[in-house]
């Protein structure tokens, strides 16, 4: 059984000022739950509608029914389970690997989808700015499908990290060069820009190398890709050549 402080504490945990007063954020389904559970994340408690295979001490376990499940849900369809989970202290920027930074990123669904695309490319670090949308939001943890266990997320004023590096700094532009004839390095920091607005000028300013994913279109309509589309396709490309 829930109370009905547990349900205030889990239903209030969707907004970002709650998380980060109480420190602990929402993972639901069991395959997101699972990845994090087996990471170093720190595992607060888990409400469970069915007999899940996971090895969680039983003073922090909770059978519910799939109504409990419903009330403290952040997801129109529940998924059998709920954990909370502390969120985790910001860990320092390793400045010898390959990077994606990200500038003001604020589509949930992206920021999750780049994190599963790091993941699969081998990227172990991503770097977002501090206006970036919160990589505990419940729908950016959903998104990622357990990839958060693996990615390692920092916060940070972009503008101060891209002046202490030195690695070399790509950023996505339409009037780049094409990313398919540039030289490419096995390391650096790969930028990528806001939804609507691509990078801010501050952040340009810092760029070294300006890269585009080329058209290919007859009628060369469409403005833009997606971010997360266009993460893919940077990603694919820097890997292969390395």
């Amino acid at each position: 059984m829930v109370s009905k402080n547990q349900i205030k504490l889990i239903t209030g945990l969707v907004q970002k000022k709650n998380r980060t007063e109480q420190q602990l954020f929402i993972a639901e389904g069991i395959k997101v739950i699972q990845e994090l559970f087996q990471s170093d994340f720190e595992l607060v408690h888990l409400y469970t509608v069915a007999n899940l295979n996971i090895q969680v001490p039983s003073d922090k376990i909770t059978q519910i029914t799939n109504n409990e499940l419903k009330r403290i849900s952040a997801l129109t369809t529940p998924n059998e389970c709920l954990a909370l989970f502390k969120i985790p202290i910001s860990s320092k920027i390793n400045d010898h690997e390959l990077i994606v930074a990200l500038d003001d990123i604020r589509d949930p669904g992206n920021l999750g989808t780049i994190i599963r695309l790091c993941d699969w490319f081998g990227v172990k670090q991503l770097i977002c700015s501090e206006t970036t949308v919160d990589v505990f939001n419940p729908k950016v943890v959903q998104a990622t499908m357990g990839s958060l266990a693996r990615v390692r997320i920092v916060y940070a004023d972009l503008v101060d990290v891209l002046k202490k590096t030195k690695l070399p700094i790509y950023g996505t532009f339409m009037d780049g060069n094409n990313i398919y004839t540039e030289q490419k390095t096995r390391e650096g920091i790969i930028v990528m820009g806001n939804e609507s607005n691509g990078i801010s000028k501050n952040i340009e300013q810092l760029i070294q190398r300006k890269i585009t994913i080329p058209r290919f279109g007859t009628q060369q309509k469409t403005e833009s890709l997606n971010v997360a589309t266009a993460t893919a396709i940077t990603l694919s490309e820097f890997c292969r050549n390395s």
